[in-house]
């Protein structure tokens, strides 16, 4: 069961809804330590004194920031006396439709669940009326001493507050493109034929079919590490499409989607394990696989692939 961060209620017109504040996502990132190098030794940090070098308690460390020329100290006791306290209620002041709310602005997504059983009933009311509508409400709370501009969402069974960035925290993207050249824009018939390539690989959204591959590279090397094996660098990002190449790309990607297969770049051999390359060395009858090392068996894997005809490898079930 996920740990209460926040309790309070949800208020809109006269109705209050008890309600307690869930994270909806959790960090899968490998976490590592810092020690130097050629030993099992940790490396600590400690609070110095610039000027003199020598070590500062914690208790005798005020925050500061430059300020006409000088430094301005302030103690946490006075933050606090001007901080916000800790709001108790979410108070929605106006309902926007959802669409409305540009991505941009989406910050982190929090669950909301009623306290008790007797509020299920409000809850639910708040929940299904938002789905009907397509409505989000806006409400200002604060947590942890941070005031919070949120929106509360219906989803499939429950409420979702997403905290949003202020709309002064939001950098202008007109800054980084600037004035675009006269022959930057595309012709008809490009748009044309990006737009049916678009449509040719256009599918349902199904997250579970997409899995964080880098988290389980690190485990994997970190596990052949250990056992005193190579690990086999990943291959190289592609290459930026030539603007001369750029019709001839997309011609041929429309030629692919209309034989009925997706354009995709070459499979990425790197996020197999070794004993995956040896299946697959296997199924491609590559003779001296079993002494290869990793970086040879997937160069000839990778080899093998592009000789062989699409569609003559033989297909084992996942297990």
């Amino acid at each position: 069961m996920p740990r209460k961060i926040w309790t309070g209620s949800i208020n809109f017109g006269l109705v209050t809804i008890p309600v307690g504040l869930y994270a909806a996502t959790e960090d899968h990132t490998v976490q590592f330590h810092q020690y130097e190098r050629g030993t099992t030794d940790r490396i600590r940090y400690k609070r110095v004194n610039e000027r003199t070098g020598e070590e500062v308690g914690y208790n005798d460390i005020v925050k500061g920031r430059e300020y006409d020329g000088g430094v301005i100290t302030v103690e946490q006791s006075e933050l606090d006396e001007i901080a916000p306290g800790r709001s108790r209620t979410i108070d929605i002041t106006t309902f926007v439709d959802l669409t409305e709310i540009d991505p941009v602005h989406f910050q982190k997504t929090y669950w909301l669940a009623p306290n008790s059983k007797e509020h299920f009933r409000p809850y639910n009311l708040l929940r299904r009326a938002m789905q009907d509508t397509g409505q989000a409400g806006i409400a200002t709370f604060v947590l942890r001493g941070k005031q919070y501009l949120t929106a509360v969402r219906a989803d499939t069974d429950v409420l979702a507050l997403n905290t949003l960035y202020f709309a002064d925290e939001i950098r202008d993207p007109a800054d980084l493109v600037g004035d675009q050249p006269e022959q930057s824009g595309p012709s008809s018939k490009e748009l044309q034929m990006a737009s049916t390539i678009i449509e040719s690989m256009s599918g349902p959204w199904e997250p579970e079919e997409y899995e964080d591959t880098y988290t389980s590279k690190v485990e994997e090397l970190l596990a052949e590490k250990a056992r005193g094996g190579e690990v086999a660098a990943a291959e190289a990002p592609p290459q930026p499409t030539d603007v001369i190449d750029l019709t001839e790309a997309l011609r041929r990607s429309v030629d692919e989607a209309r034989k009925g297969r997706k354009p995709r770049r070459a499979e990425d051999l790197s996020e197999l394990t070794k004993a995956e390359l040896e299946d697959r060395a296997k199924d491609l009858g590559i003779k001296g696989r079993s002494k290869m090392k990793r970086a040879e068996l997937e160069q000839a894997v990778a080899d093998a692939s592009a000789e062989k005809p699409t569609g003559t490898r033989r297909t084992r079930k996942a297990s």
